[in-house]
């Protein structure tokens, strides 16, 4: 059974007597509040329940005048039809006080629900909306007319009223499924915003130009033509205008009508605020303010333009020095990672809000959200707007009233298992309607070195087996803090060390002391492959990982053959650091590493500590044929051809026949940081790919013999003193 995780209610997160204490004088301020870590988004003063949503803590208003519908959940309210009438101000001007009295307290009601947002029962429960929200439901109409309630709409909007909220941040990166109605959501509150802004700009860019021009008068346009009169603020120009929608002072300042003959013209006030669109470019609103940008298909720019080299020019045009005076709306599906994919999750991943600089922005300076598709897809939302997760025992009925008889769960399950012969295909599906981000950022599978089919079907194993089911993080320390005594293994969720394999208590820590130096007592069970690093620090802090693997071999003891069992990717503080968890790690394990010797500050320390035996000679040359420091420390060499085209191979052997689906199951391999390098592994580029390095080294060194030099074999005449005879005639002669 599927369980929502989307977002959770925090109980307690503030202690009940500060919140009673707060509620009562009304004194929680809209925004960011840094005492509790949360944004605000409740404008009455009081503050309710507290969501988190993809780590961002929102506080939502008090529950207070909860509207009850008829039929207990979402119904849009039509429209009076004395009012409908009215298409401008200039005509609610001209009708009876008595009339317009009748109408001010509902007109008044519109805007304090656009202003302060909703509450209505759902099935029961008092359900919170932001006022943004309510004007898409109420008052946008899209293509099929009215839109529908939609539990994923609500949360996304209430994570976007905590964008607007939040003075550190520029706005939202949003990573979506295709049809999600991102496009109209973004127009109402292009519209929404731009329709009570003075002096405001409303930018709008997608992957290219025609596109946006599309969404500026398919979408934002009727939006704006279809506004009650009371919202729909003095125009300029054409109803339906292409380019520009302009809410400002018509180029006559004064009104059609006169009150009184002798009366001065009523002057009309205009807001002098314009949406308009631009065509895809690097620079495209460049020196210009904005109030809101919304970023449509943002995952889709491909070469030239390039939505990284946009964001850092567009970003200027949300901020007057320090002071953030606009918001960016973006929103996408992800293209394959070469077509312009590979930036927006570059962005996406920068705008995690775990992850801050001093002045508490993301790298981005936007926050990222994801919304799998089993929250959002057509046909499976009930008619109270939530998912149908699980396949029914009883019929669901949706907001049209058609029956749902199928989960969403199983549906996504079923276009997947027919589509496992077509990896491209299959690809791009999971790109298209992705219930994780490493489905969205799926790529290609035509330029992959490895076979990817095998790689996707144990990533996706993985993934349904939730990975921390096999995997343990953790760290590795000295016994009672003695260094070259005994390791222990020590999980926590913050170690560098990723493990799915512990050896049982008699094989730990066997180290074998001969002549004093320290052998490895379990060589004859597996090794260590290890891509180091010598500099503690870069100039750019964005050195490569250090990185270490650690694979089984068949043997006779209690080990599982051929598994990788520990995965390390981390660049410490240090480098010493780093060379100390690796010594730790092969201690423990009892087992050798072939490490690279071009950065030879890791296998020196294994010297020092008189841990040479532990360091592998590089197997593709006999111990006569190695140079001065291949003697004293081991290793191998990566510049050489033939050692990249082996270590490829090994690694490509290794996923035919122990990765993905067989006749037996899947593999055990469930390292998926390694599984994604191995996907994306360029032999042209090694560089990049620290996970590959290290774990083919580990494949190298367990399979060490076969890399042995053999020795030319000479054939040449042996003399072994046997005479030949010719038997012809009488008498037998010896041959010469």
């Amino acid at each position: 059974m599927y369980e929502q995780a989307l977002y959770k209610v925090l109980k307690d997160h503030v202690k009940p007597k500060v919140l009673k204490r707060t509620n009562r004088y009304k004194k929680w301020e809209y925004g960011y509040n840094q005492e509790h870590d949360m944004v605000v988004v409740s404008k009455t003063g009081e503050i309710g329940e507290i969501y988190e949503i993809q780590d961002l803590k929102i506080a939502l208003p008090k529950a207070d005048n909860v509207h009850t519908f008829e039929e207990d959940r979402w119904k849009h309210t039509e429209y009076p039809k004395e009012l409908s009438k009215i298409k401008s101000v200039f005509d609610w001007e001209e009708y009876p006080l008595d009339f317009k009295e009748k109408w001010y307290d509902y007109i008044d009601e519109e805007f304090n629900r656009r202003e302060q947002g909703f509450w209505f029962y759902n099935k029961g429960v008092a359900t919170y909306i932001t006022g943004t929200n309510y004007m898409y439901l109420q008052w946008s109409k899209i293509d099929v007319g009215q839109p529908d309630f939609r539990e994923s709409n609500r949360l996304f909007y209430i994570f976007w009223e905590a964008c607007k909220a939040d003075k550190r941040c520029y706005g939202m990166c949003y990573l979506k499924n295709r049809r999600s109605g991102f496009s109209f959501m973004a127009s109402g509150e292009t519209v929404n915003q731009a329709t009570i802004s003075t002096d405001s700009r409303f930018g709008i860019l997608s992957k290219s130009g025609p596109d946006a021009k599309k969404m500026f008068t398919d979408k934002v346009v009727p939006i704006s033509v279809n506004y009650p009169f009371f919202f729909k603020p003095i125009q300029d120009g054409m109803d339906r205008p292409k380019t520009e929608l302009a809410y400002r002072v018509p180029a006559s300042k004064f009104t059609r009508r006169k009150l009184d003959s002798n009366e001065k013209l009523q002057e009309i006030t205009g807001l002098d605020t314009t949406i308009d669109w631009k065509n895809t470019g690097d620079n495209s609103y460049d020196g210009e303010k904005l109030k809101l940008l919304v970023h449509d298909e943002s995952g889709k720019w491909e070469r030239p333009t390039n939505i990284l080299n946009n964001w850092r020019v567009t970003r200027t045009c949300l901020r007057l020095g320090s002071r953030i005076i606009g918001k960016c709306m973006m929103g996408s599906t992800s293209n394959a990672l070469d077509k312009g994919g590979d930036n927006f999750k570059k962005l996406y991943n920068d705008s995690d809000v775990t992850q801050r600089n001093a002045n508490g922005q993301t790298r981005s300076g936007l926050y990222s959200l994801f919304i799998p598709m089993e929250w959002n897809y057509e046909g499976y939302i009930d008619s109270y707007g939530f998912p149908v997760f699980n396949t029914p025992k009883k019929e669901v009925v949706g907001p049209f009233g058609d029956a749902i008889t199928q989960g969403v769960i199983e549906y996504w399950d079923n276009e997947v298992e027919g589509l496992k012969s077509d990896q491209d295909g299959l690809n791009e599906f999971y790109r298209q309607f992705p219930r994780t981000t490493k489905h969205a950022f799926r790529d290609e599978s035509k330029e992959s070195l490895f076979n990817l089919t095998k790689i996707y079907e144990q990533i996706d194993f993985n993934e349904d087996l939730k990975n921390s089911i096999s995997v343990t993080q953790g760290s590795f320390q000295w016994e009672n803090g003695m260094k070259d005594t005994n390791v222990i293994f020590v999980p926590n969720k913050s170690g560098r060390f990723r493990v799915s394999w512990v050896p049982p208590l008699n094989l730990q820590n066997r180290v074998i002391i001969k002549s004093g130096l320290k052998y490895p007592g379990n060589e004859h069970c597996g090794a260590f492959g290890c891509d180091s690093y010598d500099i503690s620090g870069t100039v750019d802090k964005r050195g490569s990982n250090g990185s270490l693997h650690g694979l089984t071999k068949f043997s006779m003891e209690d080990v599982p053959p051929n598994m990788f069992f520990l995965e390390y990717i981390a660049r410490p503080q240090t480098a010493e650091i780093f060379f100390e968890d690796v010594l730790m790690a092969c201690v423990f394990y009892g087992m050798p590493i072939l490490a690279e010797n071009n950065k030879p500050r890791l296998l020196y320390h294994f010297k020092r500590r008189g841990y040479r035996k532990f360091s592998i000679n590089r197997p593709d040359r006999k111990y006569n044929k190695l140079s001065v420091t291949e003697k004293e420390l081991g290793g191998i060499p990566n510049s050489s051809e033939d050692i990249k085209q082996a270590h490829a191979a090994a690694i490509e052997t290794y996923i035919e026949s122990f990765v993905g689906l067989k006749e037996t199951g899947y593999g055990d391999m469930f390292f998926q940081r390694t599984l994604e390098d191995w996907a994306k592994f360029n032999i042209n580029n090694r560089t990049k790919h620290d996970a590959s390095i290290s774990s083919g080294l580990a494949l190298m060194a367990c399979n060490k013999h076969r890399y042995a030099p053999s020795n030319p074999i000479r054939r040449e005449a042996v003399n072994l003193g046997i005479k030949k005879y010719d038997n012809k005639g009488v008498n037998s002669k010896i041959i010469s």
